[in-house]
């Protein structure tokens, strides 16, 4: 990859909202997940990401989800769970036409389910659609 790419990788994953030292708990990780940007994640952040089996809060959630993971809302809550107040959650869901792939409408209505703030969607990868949701807290600051 090219310092260019790489440079650009970066700055979506800080446009993300990933910061130094954050700890990031990634849920839903499977074989096509975008390695590149897990990658900048973790350049962004200076942390690895950690995975379902952490037990202690996080700063921010990374949710890997497809049409046939279950229950979307299901899914968020149990991301809020692991995630400090004023979090947020990285929604990232299969393009259209890909396998797996998600309504934006059904991403809307498990959010606003879930007590969730939609802020942006962005093309997270080849793949792959990213959603930031925010908890109450964090949108009431983002103002």
């Amino acid at each position: 990859m090219s310092a260019t790419a790489d440079h650009a990788e970066t700055n979506l994953a800080v446009r993300l909202g990933f910061q130094p030292d954050m700890v990031v708990q990634e849920i839903g990780y499977d074989d096509d997940a975008d390695q590149e940007l897990r990658e900048a994640i973790e350049q962004a952040t200076g942390t690895e990401l950690v995975d379902e089996e952490y037990d202690d809060v996080a700063d921010a959630v990374v949710l890997w989800f497809r049409e046939d993971d279950g229950d979307l809302t299901d899914a968020l809550v149990d991301a809020i769970a692991y995630m400090e107040e004023g979090g947020s959650i990285l929604l990232l869901t299969p393009k259209t036409g890909r396998e797996g792939y998600v309504e934006p409408s059904d991403i809307g209505e498990a959010a606003t389910t879930a007590g969730l703030s939609q802020t942006k969607s962005i093309n997270a990868g080849k793949d792959w659609s990213g959603t930031r949701l925010l908890t109450p807290k964090a949108a009431a600051k983002k103002r």
